[in-house]
């Protein structure tokens, strides 16, 4: 504001020299002083083209700033401008502008390096007019399919001709799927593909994903492996501690000359305790044995209602025992191909898991439910339990993880594994206070 009122003012000044200038001239003339009056005449000229140089200099400089400013240049350090002070509005806009831009560069370039350093394939399209231009790729997508960071959509279609197929028959649309890509006339390769649209700013963008099937079971492999030996690793030492710490003592006892009465107490306690540790121990690799051998489904038609209500009557007593409600309200006949004994198991290993999850409730209800869809049976049991603790959700169906002291922590592996091995799957949810685990079996 302050410059902008002293370029008014410099303005001003000029105007009323000249416009004074101009009199005096006329004045001069009136007085027959010719001489004089060309003099002052010359003067007043000097001054006009002064103004109009200093007023053309200022809109030239004006019109460069915005021009850089539109262009985006902000090369210039205006801070050791001679017209400094009178443009400082102008100024201060041109800096504020550059620092926007340099903080955009560098989240930019922040951005960039994350999404390069993904081991994920990520293309992102720009649509201009009606066309579509490639507006990143990182550099795992062109290191991986050995792509070219081109530009133009129509250079990456003879690259990868399958990919973009695929992404032009669907209409550039969100899309789910999984393909086979080959590159350079080598083996094809599965890839997860997810792809999503988005406008921002008037701008029409268009993301694509891919990740390789066999990256993603390596990393769920190597998790499952890592998990699985840390649960090993602490069972075998609570065990194999305690058994070296008491056969170190027992050999210290017998390496006396003498043994009192209290020595061979003692000696009597460290090898029942060795004996107890080494029982669990046993029973802890019995329990990965039936894990690791669980043995191929013998399939045949069974009555779903049979397979029902053998588990309810086998778990009745402690049904009974423990004062919980059942309800069943599967009411159709329905007849699946599966191994009866291993689905009682699962059924069975499911209503114990509810049993224990309602030890401590008033309320004390489990639902057994069902229904068919899609050539698929669903099979639903719900507790009024306290439910799967946010915690541990990714835990329950991990080998030998338990909440229960007594617990062995394979009964819900088994039953999953189980499943699985019949070609369905087992999840659960928590809705309403309620927890349900849910078997989805395909006919």
């Amino acid at each position: 504001m302050l410059g902008s009122i002293k370029i008014y003012n410099q303005l001003f000044i000029r105007l009323v020299i000249i416009l004074m200038g101009f009199g005096f001239t006329t004045y001069l003339l009136q007085k027959d002083l010719f001489y004089t009056s060309l003099f002052v005449g010359l003067l007043v000229l000097l001054l006009t083209i002064e103004l109009y140089t200093y007023l053309k200099n200022a809109f030239q400089f004006y019109d460069k700033t915005i021009q850089a400013i539109l262009q985006s240049d902000f090369s210039a350090d205006f801070s050791k401008h001679k017209s400094f002070s009178n443009y400082k509005n102008l100024f201060k806009l041109y800096e504020t502008l550059k620092n926007k831009q340099n903080e955009q560069v560098s989240k930019d370039i922040i951005y960039r390096s994350i999404l390069n350093n993904v081991e994920t394939g990520i293309l992102i399209l720009q649509k201009e007019n009606e066309d579509w231009n490639i507006f990143f790729m990182n550099d795992y997508f062109s290191s991986h399919f050995e792509a070219p960071k081109v530009s133009k959509w129509y250079y990456l279609k003879n690259q990868l001709p399958s990919l973009c197929k695929i992404i032009e028959e669907q209409g550039f649309s969100e899309i789910k799927t999984s393909l086979q890509i080959r590159v350079n006339k080598r083996d094809s390769q599965t890839f997860v593909m997810q792809s999503s649209r988005t406008k921002t700013y008037n701008q029409d963008y268009y993301v694509v994903l891919l990740d390789s099937i066999q990256k993603v079971v390596e990393k769920k492999e190597k998790e499952a492996w890592i998990n699985l030996m840390k649960v090993i690793s602490h069972e075998l030492l609570n065990s194999l501690t305690p058994i070296r710490s008491l056969s170190q003592n027992l050999k210290e006892l017998i390496d006396q000359e003498s043994l009192s009465t209290e020595d061979l107490d003692d000696m009597k306690q460290s090898v029942q305790t060795m004996l107890h540790r080494s029982d669990h121990l046993q029973q802890f690799v019995e329990s990965y044995r039936k894990l690791a051998m669980l043995p191929t489904p013998q399939k045949e038609k069974t009555e779903l209602n049979e397979i029902i209500n053998n588990s309810l009557e086998i778990m009745q007593p402690l049904f009974k025992k423990e004062n919980i409600a059942i309800t069943n309200t599967i009411d159709f006949k329905y007849r699946l191909k599966v191994d009866k004994l291993q689905m009682e198991q699962v059924l069975i290993n499911l209503l114990t898991n509810s049993i224990y999850a309602l030890s401590n409730k008033e309320n004390k209800q489990i639902l057994i439910t069902a229904e068919t869809k899609e050539k698929r049976l669903f099979i639903a049991i719900t507790d009024t339990g306290n439910g799967v603790e946010p915690e541990i959700e990714n835990k329950i169906f991990m080998p030998f993880f338990t909440t229960r002291k007594e617990g062995a922590g394979i009964g819900l592996t088994l039953s999953k594994n189980i499943i699985e091995a019949h070609g369905g799957y087992l999840t659960y949810q928590n809705k309403d206070n309620k927890t349900t685990f849910l078997i989805c079996l395909t006919e």
